[in-house]
């Protein structure tokens, strides 16, 4: 025997003693111990069935792992790392490949980097990185000054598996920092404040806080959001730096489980604005910043339905609306009569254009528009002259604002992105309409040369037109051959846009085509496009993702055994939907973190974020809503029936999507599928959400899942 196939067996062993632990795997999979000291390949834990009856509505169905929730069951755990034991041992023989992959990966990176300077006052504040260093170090100078480091995150940690900078907050005159870290995945952050010229941190510690903090104006109050046993963001309080933080002040208490809470100090820092936002509802009060012990001003009281959100200028709040305006509109009124019936339009809705967002300025606005499934940037200079568009080339990409912490500036920056083009930082001069290239993220060894995009329309059931954005290799075959990754998103509204990945490179250079899906749920083509697909509609977000994959295999791009497909989250979401409705029309998917057990999930109001999600998905208290969800949740609805190769991920302390969505659903995939293809899950035993958190963690997690991607296409 081979060390090798040594390793296999006391690998075995491992799986089979997991297996006992888990009250006994079905019978009829259970591997033989005596046929597998030579096999090469393990057998598959199976999850044992503890049958959970749901009756609702007059409906009865049973659920055989509900079980698999309870993280403190040390069988759920025994489970858990089975199935890791499982992936290992599948995956083994693609080491070669993943570390060939990683490599790669790795070798196009400038490992020691710094990102461009961003004015603030007397300094410039910036991060870097440093080589074989995992987390960002976060410095300033003043102006031809030396440097001085904030934050050092890879200080923060060692000795921890998992490290997360939440909050990251200097105060008005640059003496202090408030910043935030979660070590667990959790995104329940601990919150600290260090004196910038001591080095010191200040003795308190605030726990359970969120993505909101803000100082105002005397340099000694700090706002902060917490969140509750849900993990819902619902108080903001207010704290005096050196004082006990059992003593501060409550500001506000959110009760109603539908919003969230959170506060941001404005670019102009004469307000704090505490923003409450269910899923289609919001309610803005400003809070002034100069008074240590302001009160919250209330701008609009919330109206079901109607979203605002609030910019300070001067003496008016800008005020960007869906009221009566289904792609926003621009309002302005006055700070000292926000009341609704004081506001005046300033920029009107446009049926074929969504206003994204506004960012003020002295002496412009910059407003953040979609049109024609493109993001825009336009300028509106508050001092005369006519609003004008910052104009791009490309026929797919992203554009964005980063690191604007002046109120009193004439030059914008903004970072310009493609499937091609790596991450640009541009410095444009409003009043002049000239631009300064300042930055292109270094990617060694690319040439833009070489790869082309396209952008396609596929045609979904209903006649609508849905965009595809694609890159690969210039001397990649239109012949059917191709392997393709398609990935799509399709939920909230939120834009899968075009942007650079350098590791994609990795696979165009073995001959893959990737692609974007922009299907309807998304907020591509504005917000009809997320109406199409919510709620009763959702089925349109599947059925327009299935178009798009046959329109690519009828145009050759690639064919059915070679197209995978890939999502995370409510992504993950998609990928479990469209397998169960087409799953002859893919080769192989990856669906990471997936959030796939909907039904279960949108009928249990103790789960983060489900009150809030209702409105998302619908809630399934009700009856049309629980028969549309479970029409296409895609645990309740797999069935025998021969699935592609697939590969899903999980984080044990995930407060988004819970790790036993994608286990329960692996579980009965395993007992109902007629193929024998691979089915893998692989959980971060001590991540959250996004996986590892260190950027070559990162990089570990993408080459495992390309290695599986070219391993199972074959390329």
């Amino acid at each position: 025997m081979t060390l090798a196939d040594n390793h296999r067996w006391l690998l075995q062993l491992t799986l089979l003693a997991a297996c006992a632990a888990n009250d006994g795997c079905h019978k009829t999979h259970q591997p033989s111990l005596k046929g597998n000291l030579r096999m090469s390949q393990p057998q598959p834990p199976l999850a044992a069935v503890r049958p959970h009856r749901v009756t609702i509505h007059g409906d009865s169905w049973v659920d055989p792992y509900f079980w698999l929730r309870d993280k403190k069951d040390p069988q759920v755990i025994a489970h858990l790392e089975a199935e890791n034991a499982y992936t290992h041992a599948m995956l083994d023989h693609t080491k070669g490949l993943q570390d060939a992959l990683y490599q790669e990966m790795l070798g196009r990176i400038k490992e020691d980097d710094t990102t461009v300077p961003a004015p603030r006052g007397e300094y410039l504040y910036y991060s870097r990185t440093e080589a074989q260093k995992a987390y960002r170090i976060n410095c300033r100078r003043k102006r031809n000054g030396p440097e001085e480091i904030l934050l050092d995150a890879n200080k923060l940690a060692e000795g921890q598996k998992y490290t997360v900078v939440g909050t990251f907050a200097v105060s008005p005159d640059h003496r202090f920092l408030a910043y935030s870290v979660d070590h667990a995945g959790s995104e329940r952050y601990t919150l600290f404040i260090k004196d910038l010229e001591t080095g010191k941190l200040l003795p308190e510690q605030i726990k359970d806080t969120y993505y909101s903090v803000a100082w105002a104006s005397d340099n000694k109050t700090i706002y902060y959001n917490t969140i509750n046993e849900a993990s819902r963001p619902y108080r903001l309080y207010r704290h005096t730096l050196g004082s006990d933080p059992a003593q501060d002040e409550l500001v506000y208490q959110e009760d109603n489980a539908h919003f969230n809470l959170s506060a941001q100090r404005t670019r102009s820092g004469a307000y704090l604005l505490m923003t409450l936002h269910s899923a289609v509802t919001t309610e803005v009060h400003a809070i002034d910043a100069s008074v240590g012990n302001a009160k919250p001003q209330l701008i609009h009281p919330r109206q079901q339905g109607m979203e605002y959100y609030v910019e300070h200028h001067g003496d008016v709040f800008y005020i960007r609306t869906n009221d009566g305006a289904t792609n926003f509109k621009l309002v302005k009124v006055a700070t000292s009569a926000p009341q609704k019936a004081n506001w005046v339009e300033v920029i009107a809705h446009r049926d074929d254009q969504m206003l994204a967002d506004v960012d003020a300025f002295r002496s412009h606005l910059v407003l953040s528009v979609r049109e024609q499934g493109l993001p825009k940037l336009i300028i509106k200079p508050l001092t005369g002259g006519e609003p004008h568009a910052i104009a791009f080339d490309e026929q797919a990409y992203d554009v964005y604002l980063t690191s604007n912490l002046e109120f009193d500036s004439a030059t914008l920056r903004f970072s310009y992105t493609s499937l091609t083009t790596p991450e640009s930082v541009f410095d444009y001069q409003m009043d002049h309409k000239t631009r300064v290239l300042r930055k292109v993220d270094p990617v060694l060894g690319y040439d833009k040369t070489v790869y082309r995009t396209e952008r396609l329309m596929a045609r979904a059931k209903d006649g609508t037109q849905i965009p595809i954005s694609l890159v690969s290799h210039k001397d990649t075959p239109r012949d059917g051959s191709a392997p393709m990754l398609l990935n799509g998103y399709g939920s909230y509204g939120y834009s899968f846009d075009a942007n650079f990945n350098a590791n994609w490179i990795s696979l165009l250079d073995r001959g893959f085509i990737v692609g974007i899906a922009h299907i309807r749920g998304g907020g591509e083509m504005g917000r009809a496009w997320k109406e199409a697909g919510k709620f009763a509609h959702k089925v349109n977000t599947f059925t327009d993702f299935i178009a798009c994959a046959e329109h690519l295999i009828a145009e050759k791009y690639t064919s059915p055994s070679k197209l995978a497909i890939a999502g995370r989250s409510a992504g993950g979401l998609l990928i479990g939907a469209v397998l169960n409705m087409r799953p002859d029309l893919f080769g192989a998917a990856i669906a990471g973190v997936p959030f796939v057990d909907v039904l279960n999930t949108m009928l249990d109001d103790t789960i983060p974020l489900t009150v809030i999600e209702w409105e998302e998905w619908g809630n399934p208290n009700t009856r049309p809503a629980y028969d549309w969800i479970k029409a296409y949740s895609p645990y309740n609805n797999v069935k025998a029936q021969a699935y592609p190769h697939l590969l899903v991920t999980a984080g044990l302390n995930d407060p988004r999507v819970g790790f036993w969505e994608p286990a329960k659903w692996v579980a009965k995939l395993r007992t109902h599928k007629t193929d024998d293809h691979w089915l893998l899950l692989k959980t971060h035993m001590g991540a959250g959400h996004g996986g590892e958190s260190g950027r070559y963690g990162k990089l570990r997690d993408r080459a495992l899942e390309f290695a599986f991607l070219v391993d199972r296409l074959g390329r």
